[in-house]
């Protein structure tokens, strides 16, 4: 297993950088009063394909040897690294097989084609995403670019962290989301030898808690199929995530289906940005646990903004 470092996080941020937007950071009154923290908002649901997936993938894709590329490339996704792997594909010129749900919603599966990639429906497992894939990779021989536990995507998540902490001074928490860990690895990554003096927070609904549950047992506890408004975040933990998740991680925090889309509804009012149900977990965390963030400047990392506005979960709560 290779562990991506600080270089592959430096490589990868001049290699991305043609290919990325260095997203705003964003700030809310109402949000500071209500937590009595001073929150900063990394806003990756205005990165190139809406979301922070653009980073890794674009990092995977560039990397590529040209016989590699000629292959093209693959993955399975609910939806983000998907679009976001068959967009970095779409500027290399080179074609990209996504896997996914046939529950996926219907905005992320648009998005896939809208950039040019071929989708493989699945069922809505682990295991049945895996058995597909498997299949799709002996037929083609294209490059397999793993969602998160793929060191290349993991290097290219870790420049977000790297850019928050340029924009913002005196961080002393940063909270993301966590699903596969891919983000929350990246995060580790860039802080453990940029800032180590950041503590960072995971957010996990409570209704798919795999990791939350890993890191208090001490080794990865994986669910196939869990059910919650957080698409993004149905994935379990992989032995490179868990790596930086068991060594790096303060805490994993978790947030009920109420609060996600409180969170949600609550950011789209007072901030004005669209932002998905899973990036609406770290806000609901920190709602949630106030006395851990009271008093300190808080970075939050907003992962996309992927959202199907027919399907608003306000609208049926």
């Amino acid at each position: 297993m290779y562990i991506p470092t600080l270089d592959d996080m430096l490589a990868a941020h001049d290699r991305i950088a043609p290919h990325i937007h260095r997203t705003p950071v964003l700030t809310s009154q109402y949000l500071n009063d209500l937590t009595g923290a001073e929150l900063f908002f990394k806003c990756e649901n205005l990165q190139k394909a809406g979301a922070f997936k653009a980073r890794g993938a674009s990092n995977a894709v560039f990397g590529l040897t040209d016989e590699q590329a000629a292959r093209g490339v693959a993955t399975h996704s609910s939806g983000n690294h998907g679009t976001c792997l068959s967009y970095a594909a779409g500027r290399r010129g080179i074609p990209c097989t996504v896997v996914m749900p046939r529950t996926a919603p219907q905005a992320k599966k648009d998005a896939v084609r809208g950039y040019g990639g071929r989708i493989v429906e699945c069922e809505p497992s682990t295991t049945s995403r895996e058995a597909v894939f498997a299949q799709l990779i002996a037929e083609t021989g294209a490059e397999f670019v793993h969602p998160y536990n793929d060191p290349r995507v993991i290097a290219g998540q870790a420049t977000c962290s790297r850019e928050f902490i340029e924009q913002v001074d005196g961080l002393e928490a940063m909270v993301a989301p966590i699903g596969g860990g891919g983000m929350i690895s990246g995060t580790c990554l860039t802080l453990s030898n940029l800032a180590p003096h950041i503590k960072i927070y995971a957010a996990e609904p409570e209704q798919a808690d795999d990791a939350y549950r890993s890191f208090k047992a001490g080794h990865i506890i994986a669910d196939d199929a869990p059910v919650t408004i957080a698409d993004g975040l149905k994935v379990p933990l992989k032995d490179l995530t868990w790596h930086f998740v068991k060594n790096h991680v303060t805490d994993i925090l978790t947030a009920s289906e109420a609060e996600i889309i409180d969170a949600m509804l609550m950011t789209w009012k007072r901030m004005k940005i669209v932002i998905e149900p899973s990036c609406a977990v770290p806000l609901a965390t920190i709602i949630k646990n106030k006395h851990l963030f009271a008093g300190k400047r808080v970075g939050v990392i907003i992962t996309g903004g992927n959202v199907d506005l027919d399907q608003l979960p306000w609208q049926t709560k």
